[in-house]
């Protein structure tokens, strides 16, 4: 924790900021420890100030160690009794956060500062060795939840009963909860990259495509794999080895110092080589940890983040054709001094299911 608050007073001092403002609950999270659901860090050259209700109090005290915790009743009087108390003028707010709204609440109750709009989610980007335990963690309960599903998947059963049992088993092994809305998409319902699971009855010869992932102490994993119900036909063995190429030459293309862009052309011109490249309309992959989408993104917009190691991104190309269905394979990366180190350990050959 200290590391990172060194790393805030950093960015403080070079953005001239006399104080820093959190609310963003990821960002909360990571530079005080605390999980709870309501609170706002006030964090200046020489003080650390936690500001929460009374049900968070207790937890507070036991997860934030290197603050002082004071309870408030009405946030704005306490907010503005804490800052005056500070004495700064130069508050940064983390303008990609705060609704308007909420700005103007901040103005009204904060008459003698000047708010100056910041974001911080850069500073999370690459990960220390507590954060890479907790997503290996959580990359693990994904993959054990896998290997379950493929002994449970059963033609006649649907997608909603499917991502129940593997939210179920990720729960069983440890997760706190799902990472997002369990993506299930079966038959030709696998043309939509984010088909949550709904009521459709998988059936032979269908691809399924699972996108899921586990939360584990806050942090989150990221895994999909598509298997055949039955014997794959010709055209689905050919769009799945497609993918798995994307794939797997996007894995060798991470590495420290590459852009977003440049390891997702790698990936893509397999894709457009083949024939398809209209049909893969996302970018390659992004960052996780705290929050399931986050920094650095790798797509073809992304022209100036420079992977570091200690980095973690997914890589996850697609095909998907409009009324027969598609393919999607994922893994979650470690960015290392030698490339990259795959944490999804499932298999990505193809599974067919008799």
């Amino acid at each position: 924790m200290e590391n990172r608050l060194i790393k805030l007073r950093k960015f403080m001092n070079e953005h001239k900021l006399e104080c820093m403002l959190i609310q963003k609950p990821e960002n909360r999270h990571y530079f005080s420890g605390f999980s709870g659901s309501a609170g706002i860090l006030l964090i200046s050259n020489h003080s650390n100030l936690l500001l929460t209700d009374f049900r968070y109090i207790e937890q507070a005290t036991m997860q934030a160690a290197q603050y002082e915790i004071v309870r408030y009743h009405t946030v704005g009087k306490t907010l503005t009794e804490m800052i005056n108390k500070l004495g700064v003028f130069q508050i940064g707010f983390e303008s990609d956060f705060v609704t308007y709204d909420g700005h103007q609440e901040l103005i009204n109750n904060l008459h003698s500062v000047n708010l100056v709009p910041v974001q911080l989610d850069a500073l999370r980007m690459v990960k220390d060795e507590n954060e890479i335990a907790s997503i290996k963690k959580a990359v693990e309960i994904a993959d054990n939840a896998f290997s379950r599903i493929v002994s449970f998947i059963k033609p006649g059963m649907t997608e909603q009963e499917v991502a129940l049992e593997l939210e179920y088993y990720m729960r069983k092994f440890g997760a706190e909860k799902p990472a997002f809305d369990t993506i299930m998409a079966s038959g030709r319902r696998g043309a939509l990259p984010h088909g949550r699971a709904s009521e459709k009855i998988i059936e032979l010869g269908d691809f399924v495509t699972m996108d899921f992932g586990a939360v584990y102490q806050g942090y989150h994993s990221d895994i999909t794999r598509t298997i055949c119900m039955g014997k794959a036909t010709a055209k689905q063995k050919e769009i799945y080895k497609i993918v798995l190429a994307a794939q797997l030459a996007g894995v060798q293309a991470v590495a420290p110092g590459k852009i977003g862009k440049d390891v997702d052309t790698v990936s893509r011109n397999i894709i457009i080589d083949a024939g398809f490249g209209e049909f893969f309309g996302h970018g390659l992959g992004h960052g996780l940890g705290l929050n399931i989408h986050e920094e650095p993104r790798l797509s073809p917009a992304n022209i100036h983040t420079v992977l570091l190691r200690n980095m973690i991104v997914t890589v996850e190309p697609g095909i998907y054709l409009p009324d027969w269905g598609g393919v999607r394979i994922e893994d979650t990366v470690l960015v290392s001094d030698e490339g990259c180190q795959i944490l999804t350990a499932s298999s990505k050959q193809l599974i067919e299911l008799y």
